[in-house]
């Protein structure tokens, strides 16, 4: 299976930590999703990132579903089959797949926007909402065994030390040593880490 990647995104590190997690090999290739001619575009229409070529030629995507088949494949090992367990580790992964996107809605407005053009109100939403998903999670941080949800909320919390120099490490201590758990208990975090 190839996986179609560019190594900044929280969400093609999820699917590579996922993969490690779960014993399964993927084949890393990469991908501009900027460039018209790149092959992304016919593979998924939306031209996103990641994107899992399957051996008989099919295309999956996004994260959330690339992510469901590798722990199909594996015998359900990162999201749990007990429904309440099942939708706690579902609704995590959906906040930090939220967090990690506000978060780059604010990159991206950055980098493609002119100056002149920027939005400053567009960059106020989406930081609120990185806000607020921080402070839901620094009130409770995860528990129990490594899920779905661990996994993405370790990627998202890594893109905010990539993009935004850590900053949220000031207000977020109990989020902080959830992150230094995750990392220990997970090498493929740490080889997975995007270069600066």
């Amino acid at each position: 299976m190839r996986l179609r990647f560019a190594p900044a995104s929280p969400f093609v590190r999820k699917c590579r930590i996922a993969a490690a997690i779960l014993g399964i090999e993927l084949e890393l290739e990469d991908c501009n999703t900027m460039d018209p001619n790149d092959s992304i575009s016919t593979q998924n229409p939306l031209a996103k990132i990641p994107a899992l070529i399957l051996d008989d030629g099919d295309v999956l995507f996004d994260s959330p579903v690339i992510l469901a088949y590798l722990d199909h494949l594996s015998g359900n090992k990162l999201i749990p089959t007990e429904p309440k367990a099942r939708f706690a580790a579902l609704k995590l992964e959906a906040l930090a797949d939220g967090l990690a996107d506000a978060a780059l809605l604010q990159v991206y407005e950055g980098r493609y926007r002119p100056e002149e053009m920027k939005v400053q109100k567009w960059l106020d939403m989406q930081a609120a909402k990185v806000s607020r998903a921080l402070a839901v999670l620094e009130a409770q941080p995860p528990e129990g065994p490594i899920t779905n949800g661990h996994v993405a909320l370790a990627c998202a919390l890594g893109y905010l030390d990539l993009r935004f120099g850590g900053i949220w490490r000031d207000y977020h201590p109990k989020l902080v040593a959830w992150l230094d758990n995750f990392a220990t208990a997970v090498p493929a975090f740490a080889a997975t880490k995007p270069p600066v």
